[in-house]
């Protein structure tokens, strides 16, 4: 099947202006090119030739989403999962966290102390709380232990009270 040069233009016209606004997966790409009525196989075609031209790269988007989500103080199970539901395999995914160069521990640390202040919990229910965030934010239940204490740590130094 041969696409209609007009056809093919106008989809790699499309696909190029969303490419100019930021980064997009070759999932996201294709499902943005069929909701506008474009073949599938047309679709294909031109998300190959993007590729091919250097325009539309995974490993570049998948770059670009994690620092993006990095920072917005999101946790790296979040980031893994939304990299997953836009099309980047697992492999793809996990090294892209990997060359982020992220320090995990640091954000969950720098989330809990935007939401909840520089103030340990007081009590077990207060700790739960933190926990939950952090977990919502997609942190790891290490991290977000680890979080937590040092910021219980950081309270009993401060006001000398044990927890």
């Amino acid at each position: 099947m041969h696409p209609e040069p007009e056809q093919r233009t106008a989809a790699r016209r499309l696909a190029m202006d969303l490419l100019a606004r930021r980064e997009h997966s070759r999932l996201e790409l294709a499902r943005k090119l069929a909701s506008r009525g474009f073949a599938p196989a047309l679709v294909e075609i031109v998300l190959d030739d993007l590729r091919e031209d250097g325009l539309q790269c995974d490993e570049r988007f998948a770059a670009s989403f994690v620092n993006s989500r990095v920072g917005q103080g999101k946790g790296p199970l979040k980031v893994l999962a939304e990299l997953r539901e836009r099309g980047l395999d697992e492999t793809h995914a996990r090294q892209a966290l990997d060359d982020s160069g992220a320090d995990w521990h640091a954000l969950a640390r720098a989330a809990l102390g935007k939401r909840f202040g520089a103030e340990g919990p007081a009590d077990f229910k207060a700790r739960a709380r933190r926990m939950r965030f952090l977990a919502q934010r997609g942190f790891s239940r290490e991290q977000a232990h680890r979080a937590v204490e040092e910021n219980c740590k950081v309270t009993r130094s401060g006001a000398g009270e044990e927890l």
